[in-house]
């Protein structure tokens, strides 16, 4: 397969993933500061700066706003063409790397992607926003859902679709990485500790952020507590959007790609995925909490970024436009 060929896979699946993970967020947030009993201007940037660090965003945001509030976040981070990492920007993007190899792709995939690009750049889509973000949200969700199904129906699951699934694998664990962070390091009282008293509603808010809630009630029926969500969004084994389970399908992903066994490694790329998973398949949540989650999670971080790396150098230096917002 033609490098720039993969290229565009694998951009299309991190942008689409990229959007639907914005979206999960933002809507949780909405939902949470419905109940919350912060007001007035410092109550409105205790809700929402948050979300703008997650994300790497709030330089740009603050040169973009003078308020930070829930309309001008949600605006920042779903229409703002200035803001590359917007999610109308996120789907401009895949909806252009779907363009480039409309070839390589199925016509019903297409269809979908570019059916969401005119919706969200509608009136309608607007409408729908002002009327309720929260329903706005979730019907994002619902075309990323929509898209992910055709793929997995209508595409042949050979190279291109592994050049795919290391796109959505990938950033979905990222994502999973800073939703979980969010909470231990930005929203974590000061000088409180990890297992102390917190907002049992900001847990669960992160669970929903990952739709891991109804998942996660399944094998933990009494209080929500940070260690069992900690555990369960980085180490279960079979949860899909467990940064275990998508370290797993990546590193599937990139073997399936080279055809080298998973026993061993054919590339950069491999080694640094393996060692992932094998490290978080022998990892307990004692030690993690014990040595610091936050150093542990920005280390997961870090590592994602040097295995994206590593595939940028094995299969050719990919030259993206929208590249360098991506971490």
């Amino acid at each position: 397969m033609l490098s720039r060929v993969a290229d565009s896979l694998y951009w299309l699946a991190r942008y689409i993933e990229r959007a639907e993970n914005h979206s999960r967020i933002l809507d949780v947030n909405l939902q949470v500061t419905l109940d919350d009993d912060h007001i007035g201007e410092e109550g409105d940037k205790s809700d929402w700066e948050p979300i703008l660090d997650a994300l790497e965003d709030r330089k740009l945001f603050q040169r973009l706003y003078a308020v930070t509030n829930a309309e001008t976040v949600c605006e920042f981070l779903t229409f703002a063409q200035e803001n590359p990492n917007s999610i109308r920007s996120c789907v401009a993007a895949a909806r252009e790397n779907a363009r480039t190899v409309r070839e390589y792709i199925s016509s019903e995939m297409w269809e979908r992607i570019n059916s969401l690009y005119l919706w969200l750049n509608s009136a309608d889509a607007r409408q729908t926003f002002a009327s309720s973000a929260i329903d706005f949200y979730r019907q994002l969700v619902d075309f990323a859902h929509q898209f992910h199904g055709t793929t997995d129906a209508t595409l042949t699951h050979g190279e291109g679709w592994s050049f795919l699934q290391a796109g959505k694998y990938l950033e979905r664990a990222d994502s999973a990485s800073r939703i979980l962070d969010l909470k231990y390091h930005i929203l974590l009282p000061h000088g409180e500790q990890i297992g102390g008293n917190v907002d049992t509603v900001q847990w669960q808010a992160v669970l929903k952020s990952c739709s891991a809630f109804e998942a996660y009630r399944k094998l933990h029926t009494g209080q929500v507590t940070p260690w069992s969500v900690a555990e369960f969004i980085l180490l279960h084994e079979q949860f899909p959007r467990s940064i275990r389970f998508c370290a797993e399908q990546l590193d599937v992903a990139l073997h399936a790609i080279s055809g080298s066994s998973r026993a061993h490694f054919a590339n950069e790329a491999e080694r640094l995925s393996g060692k992932l998973c094998s490290d978080l398949n022998y990892a307990m949540i004692g030690d993690i909490t014990r040595a610091g989650l936050h150093q542990y999670i920005d280390g997961i971080q870090y590592r994602l970024i040097e295995i994206a790396a590593a595939m940028r150098e094995e299969f050719c230096e990919w030259i993206d436009p929208c590249a360098d917002a991506v971490a």
